[in-house]
């Protein structure tokens, strides 16, 4: 992966941006998989080796697609024969909580620059994390989710919309997510990005591009 445009002054940053899963909110497909697997009767490894993320769950992200639409095309496409109800409380597994430290970093670096939340994500797991995780979206001046806005990371598009909305270049918006494609989307978009899977990947990031959270 090619690495972040090198860093110049703090004053560059304007404009922190956060993944939700992986970066600020742990998640485990394997706990979607398994929970479907014990509905339906089967081995969990057949359910996880049958599921892919496919255009239909592009589309579901992207807004294209409905929650029952997606969970029905997942019922027909595992053969699971739970019905979209039980595609649905399988999908609520997804969530394991918050990642460690993180809270106390967005708080922290929120002082120095205004922070936002973007999310690939969908109105099921929005409705749910929204009220479960409400706390710890508190810090975010505003939480983008992309079938709210028709675009996903790592569309060119989506981090466009996400800068326009903030209103500040996107060379001054520093970007964090837990996957190489989403990082290398939003560089090419013109962010500074970059890849993070813990509180302390993320300071290192901080204090790399100058705005180091205290």
């Amino acid at each position: 992966m090619r690495p972040s445009p090198a860093p110049a002054d703090a004053a560059t940053v304007e404009a922190l941006l956060f993944d939700l899963g992986g970066v600020v909110l742990g998640i485990d497909f394997g706990r979607v998989f398994a929970a479907w697997a014990r509905a339906a009767g089967r081995p969990p490894d057949t359910v996880a080796a049958a599921f892919e993320f496919d255009e239909a769950y592009r589309r579901h992200e992207r807004g294209e697609l409905d929650d029952a639409g997606f969970f029905a095309h997942v019922d027909r496409r595992l053969a699971l024969g739970i019905g979209i109800d039980g595609v649905a409380a399988g999908w609520r597994e997804i969530f394991t909580g918050p990642v460690p430290g993180m809270q106390a970093l967005v708080d922290a670096a929120r002082v120095r620059r205004p922070a936002y939340l973007f999310s690939n994500t969908n109105p099921a797991h929005h409705r749910q994390f929204g009220l479960e995780y409400a706390a710890l979206l508190a810090p975010f001046a505003r939480c983008f989710m992309s079938y709210e806005i028709g675009a996903r990371k790592p569309e060119a598009r989506a981090f466009a919309a996400v800068a326009r909305s903030i209103g500040v270049p996107p060379s001054r918006i520093l970007f964090f997510d837990d996957t190489e494609v989403n990082v290398e989307g939003a560089r090419d978009a013109g962010l500074r990005a970059e890849l993070v899977r813990s509180a302390d990947d993320a300071r290192t990031a901080l204090a790399r591009h100058g705005v180091s959270p205290g």
